[in-house]
């Protein structure tokens, strides 16, 4: 879809990533039931995939959801129909103001309408937040959570955005050399930082629940399963941390630990 040379190719792309998706969120909905289940909406680095700055160029941004996007939600009424109880949030990633995040909501309250208005008996409720991910939405948190349901801090990006680093950059070739010289006390990437980029979740928090008090806070990305990190989080006042499957029994650990030290 990505790379598609024209409207038809990428169409046929989109359909084909319908299909499969739709297949894939049954089958999630069915084994977590009454449970949870966060669909970040797609946000390709397109860096990843294409060559130059002259390719990125010519990719123009659309208004609205994308057409897999938009069906998303048909799966979750298969589930409701079928007798499930599926509970869907939907995540908006890299929002970075309230009226952003009002309108990329808009579209997705307007998947829900329709995806709902197809078969009444099939209606479902959606919470709808944002990923947090850059310096400026931690530090106007009180208004993007006026219309935010939940925050989810991308701490990946938002540790680029604080140091001004590019991952792939400063690791491959700058990482070693900061730790060796002290420059910082760990990598970043791995540890979240405990006095830049924790200090904007802790603002971002503490700003989002002055609107909302009853705001759900919580991380992705791989530092949601480091135990230094998950502790940091949890003094901030989050409420859960997501990470890969791999490292689930590692973060709970860390996770029960912290509430304990609080005692």
């Amino acid at each position: 879809m990505i790379l598609a040379e024209g409207p038809a190719e990428e169409d046929a792309a989109l359909e084909e990533l319908r299909v499969a998706q739709k297949a894939d969120f049954i089958e999630i909905l069915e084994a977590m039931d009454s449970l949870p289940v966060v669909v970040r909406l797609l946000d390709p680095p397109l860096h990843e995939f294409l060559p130059d700055v002259e390719t990125l160029a010519v990719k123009e941004a659309k208004e609205g959801l994308s057409p897999e996007e938009e069906r998303l939600l048909e799966a979750a009424v298969e589930r409701t129909k079928a007798g499930g109880h599926p509970v869907l949030e939907v995540m908006i990633p890299l929002t970075v103001s309230r009226e952003e995040l009002a309108l990329a909501r808009s579209w997705v309250e307007k998947a829900i309408n329709e995806a709902g208005e197809a078969d009444a008996a099939g209606r479902i409720d959606v919470a709808i937040g944002t990923m947090i991910e850059t310096p400026r939405a931690a530090l106007v948190a009180d208004e993007i959570a006026e219309v935010a349901d939940f925050f989810s801090f991308g701490t990946n990006d938002l540790t680029q955005m604080t140091f001004g680093f590019s991952r792939d950059d400063v690791e491959g070739r700058m990482m070693s050399a900061y730790l060796e010289k002290g420059l910082i006390p760990a990598n970043p990437f791995e540890n979240v930082d405990p006095q830049g980029v924790a200090e904007l979740v802790r603002i971002a928090v503490r700003k989002g629940r002055e609107t909302k008090p009853n705001l759900k806070c919580g991380v992705c990305g791989e530092h949601g399963g480091d135990p230094q990190s998950i502790d940091i989080f949890f003094k901030a006042g989050l409420d859960y941390v997501s990470c890969s499957p791999f490292r689930v029994p590692i973060a709970r650990l860390a996770a029960a630990q912290s509430v304990l030290a609080a005692g």
